[in-house]
């Protein structure tokens, strides 16, 4: 099929087809009504194959993850479509079950047949992350979790809609299993309206080129792309490559679990194999498998970034995860925490590639969402549900330092401004602002973590926190140093105080008047810190961000002429 579209048209299409994907992103964002979706951009457009559900083409806008897990998603679709046998033009499928489509159960999936001419061409997806859907805390990410029943409302496939008619009764169900209605139905028909935008636009597109050259440029790019990762391959050396690193706890025994990976390249070929990873646990940092193979792509597109978001790219890696890892378990179990799981599979895949390439990746990130929530009720008794996630540093690189509170790099979200925070719920930020002396020293420093203090403003509320990185600094990459821990404290009577499992607690009662407050990582640093440019040092020092103190016993004292 490659051969079937000269280069100019597969260009021209390309394009076209990257724009389709990319306003459905932008109609989520705008019609969104919980700020995790219209602020964070914590959401996903995409088309994908009408019979592997592989990915044909993904909105930029949307997180990196959703590239690999959405393809099991629409395969879960595609198979429970022909266990019914009666899959037609308009059915719209709607799911949260994990262990069917990776991620967690907050992410709401939204899947569609498109037909044209009465013929099955491909699917089209949508995927956000609900504010709330129902389990044992507001906002889902539930720290002491030992099963995906405690997490959330577990909605498996089903038939939102058959032949164009919506099925109110699938609606009524999923409204009635979240403490936050009117938000979840804002966010469900957001998503309508993007699949909507999809299907006109893809119409469009079809009429101008027709389905044979559309159907043939899709093929020609995941095979580009399968030639072009082959290509990166064989410019590195062969080998075998290892790194580990660790999670906190899963919330439930305070014990640390074991990140393994052996990064294995030969010729055009590479294999990850994540043997040695710790056992399922009994508290939520597990994954399901979709979610684990999702990650690794994630991973490779960081350490190739000019590849292109399609299925080729994975056709000549091979991801080794262990049967009873954490990696790959089975439901019931709880995944909730899944974005501090992957995080450090990602900071391990970059740790053994930079043994064979250091040039090409950059030291850990922060490596932790800290997923806050507050909630309680409001002086009129109407819930509130507060939750987010908080940024940290990023890891220096051969090219530069890392960037200073960045989001986490399973993501292209934002962090919600306090702004937009602060209007919606009854809470106050005292401090938003960069961590001081939170960066791993290096040649090029790793960026600076931050410092949010939040105050309660209602009477009473309730807190909870799922972080990770608390024992565990992020790491540096080629010499580099370690960053800062993070640090969570909360205010009660008799003062401040930190949670027993260092990065995981529930059930904090807050009062009026009193804070939570996260101090969050920085990043890894790149290459010796006695190859720092003295300039550099000095200039950290006169902006705040680094204290004399850490300056002189890390860098030495020759800053200090910069200055005179």
């Amino acid at each position: 099929m490659t051969d079937e579209i000269d280069p100019i048209t597969l260009a021209v299409l390309a394009g076209r087809m990257e724009q389709i994907a990319d306003e459905m992103d932008a109609t989520l964002f705008r019609a969104a009504f919980n700020p995790i979706i219209a602020e964070a951009h914590d959401a996903s457009h995409g088309l994908y194959h009408a019979t592997s559900g592989d990915t044909l083409v993904q909105g930029k806008s949307g997180l990196p993850i959703f590239v690999g897990v959405m393809s099991f998603a629409v395969k879960a679709v595609i198979d429970k479509a022909a266990d019914n046998g009666d899959l037609e033009d308009g059915d719209i499928y709607i799911f949260n079950d994990a262990h069917l489509g990776g991620t967690h159960l907050s992410d709401m999936r939204v899947v569609r047949p498109y037909y044209h001419d009465g013929e099955l061409f491909c699917y089209l997806a949508s995927v956000g992350h609900w504010h709330d859907v129902g389990g044992a805390v507001p906002g889902n990410y539930n720290p002491a979790a030992t099963d995906a029943f405690q997490e959330a409302f577990v909605l498996p496939p089903v038939r939102l809609a058959k032949a164009g008619k919506m099925q109110t009764d699938i609606v009524d169900i999923l409204m009635r299993n979240t403490r936050l209605p009117q938000s979840a139905q804002g966010d469900l028909n957001g998503q309508l309206g993007a699949l909507d935008l999809g299907v006109r636009r893809l119409d469009e597109l079809l009429a101008e080129y027709g389905a044979q050259t559309v159907r043939a440029a899709l093929d020609a790019l995941q095979d580009r792309a399968e030639t072009l990762m082959r290509a990166e391959l064989t410019e590195l050396p062969d080998g075998r490559w290892e790194a580990e690193d660790f999670l906190d706890n899963d919330g439930i025994t305070d014990l640390p679990l074991r990140i393994k990976v052996a990064l294995e390249i030969k010729g055009d070929t590479m294999t990850l194999d994540f043997s040695g990873t710790a056992d399922r646990c009994a508290g939520p940092v597990n994954i399901a498998l979709p979610t684990a193979v999702a990650t690794a792509y994630v991973a490779i597109k960081h350490i190739f970034p000019s590849l292109p978001a399609n299925a080729g790219v994975m056709r000549p890696i091979r991801v080794k995860i262990p049967d009873g890892s954490l990696l790959s378990a089975p439901f019931p179990a709880p995944v909730g925490g899944y974005t501090e799981t992957i995080l450090r599979m990602i900071d391990v895949i970059f740790a053994a590639a930079s043994q064979a390439a250091p040039e090409r990746v950059v030291a850990n990130a922060y490596g932790t969402i800290n997923a806050l929530s507050i909630s309680g009720k409001r002086a009129n008794g109407q819930p509130w549900v507060m939750f987010s996630f908080y940024g940290g540093g990023h890891g220096g690189s051969i090219e530069s330092d890392g960037l200073n509170h960045g989001n986490a790099p399973i993501s292209t979200a934002t962090i919600p401004p306090m702004e937009i925070l602060e209007a919606a719920y009854p809470i106050m930020f005292k401090q938003w602002a960069l961590r001081p002396d939170s960066d791993g020293a290096g040649r090029h420093r790793g960026g600076m973590g931050a410092t949010y203090e939040i105050e309660v403003l209602e009477e009473s509320a309730t807190a909870f926190l799922f972080g990770e990185r608390g024992r565990f600094a992020p790491k540096g990459a080629a010499g580099g140093g370690e960053a800062a821990q993070n640090v969570f404290s909360y205010e009660q009577d008799d003062g401040w105080h930190h949670p027993p499992m260092a990065s995981k607690m529930v059930g904090i009662k807050l009062k009026r008047g009193q804070s939570v407050r996260l101090d969050t990582p920085g990043g890894g640093g790149y290459g010796p810190a006695a190859e720092r440019d003295a300039a550099a040092v000095a200039r950290d020092v006169a902006g705040g961000l680094l204290s004399a103190e850490r300056a002189t016993q890390t860098y030495g004292t020759a800053w200090k002429d910069v200055t005179q």
